[in-house]
């Protein structure tokens, strides 16, 4: 693969993980019973949530993972995963600095993804795609990492349709000639407001109803309907 045209600055790819590291610590904290975890745990998390959109992202491009080749990246998650401890408890409503945090995080590692895979030549669709697996994918080892039904898979509130809103975005507006930085500073806010909003207006895609195999078959005439009360 050519050497890209666009390279993500390290300043903002830390920055991503950090606010990462932040949140998915702050989300581990809150959790008490049987899923309580301790001080490694939590900071497993944050770390987790911090480092895990890069590597999907990079290991769907074929590079050697990005964070694997800098001591900053690793030093960064755990010491904002350390800090988002310490936030957890300075903050009466915890669930709304979440839900900010996550919308801004996925909004970057869903731009950095998407960006980066536009910079390597991939087509723009699979570039979305990319970058919506980098913007959900740290949310994804999580759940597992915790037991938790993953996130994007259930009811919810446009987890994975905010970031591929924004990473729409970013491949359409660098096909019309929009400078990619330019691009991806608006695909994160694109991103992060249409998360904060689905959340606050509780906002969702139609739920997947169940089928009825009577009913289904009672509409095809498949089976004969033996209804209470009438001989037969």
């Amino acid at each position: 693969m050519t050497e890209p045209l666009f390279t993500i600055p390290l300043w903002a790819d830390l920055l991503g993980v950090g606010l990462g590291g932040v949140q998915g610590a702050m989300f581990a904290s809150g959790f008490q019973g049987q899923r309580r975890l301790d001080w490694l745990g939590v900071a497993i998390i944050g770390i987790m949530i911090g480092m895990g959109g890069g590597l999907i992202r990079d290991i769907l491009l074929g590079q050697t993972p990005a964070t694997l080749q800098s001591n900053w990246y690793l030093l960064t998650a755990t010491g904002a995963a350390l800090l988002g401890m310490l936030l957890a408890g300075l903050f009466h409503r915890l669930n709304t600095v979440i839900v900010v945090l996550d919308a801004v995080v996925i909004g970057m590692f869903g731009a950095f993804g998407t960006s980066k895979a536009i910079a390597f030549g991939i087509p723009p669709v699979p570039a979305v795609f990319i970058g919506v697996c980098a913007a959900v994918g740290g949310g994804v080892l999580r759940d597992m990492l915790m037991g938790l039904p993953t996130s994007i898979m259930h009811v919810g509130s446009l987890y994975a349709v905010a970031a591929g809103a924004g990473c729409a975005f970013i491949a359409v507006a660098n096909a019309l000639a929009m400078p990619i930085t330019l691009a991806a500073v608006i695909g994160i806010v694109v991103t992060a407001v249409i998360r904060v909003l689905a959340v606050s207006f509780d906002v969702s895609l139609p739920e997947q109803r169940r089928l009825y195999r009577r009913k289904v078959a009672a509409e095809t005439g498949a089976i004969a309907i033996v209804k209470p009360g009438i001989d037969i």
